[in-house]
């Protein structure tokens, strides 16, 4: 079932929850498909210190493709990202 929004705009500033109840950041921008009038992704900015935050670093957020947003609402719920684990001999 399709994920529906009266306003694009809502969106906006949003925070943003992974289903497993960890805080990344807020939504900053939406990528719109304007020749299918869908929502492409969600451009969410990490706060510093959150779940997010620590997996990209320096970086200022990261883009999610829609079909990983499961709800939205007062907050916008998304799939869990799964961390990369370190390789051999990184972090030493």
């Amino acid at each position: 079932m399709p994920i529906t929004v009266k306003d694009v705009s809502d969106m906006f500033g949003k925070d943003v929850f992974t289903d497993r109840g960890y805080y990344c950041g807020k939504v900053s921008d939406v990528e719109l498909d304007l020749s299918r009038y869908k929502v492409r992704s969600l451009v969410i900015s990490a706060a510093k210190g959150t779940f997010l935050g620590k997996m990209v670093g320096g970086k200022k957020g990261i883009i999610v493709p829609y079909p990983m947003v499961q709800s939205i609402g007062d907050i916008v719920l998304i799939k869990h990202i799964a961390t990369p684990l370190p390789e051999e001999g990184e972090g030493k």
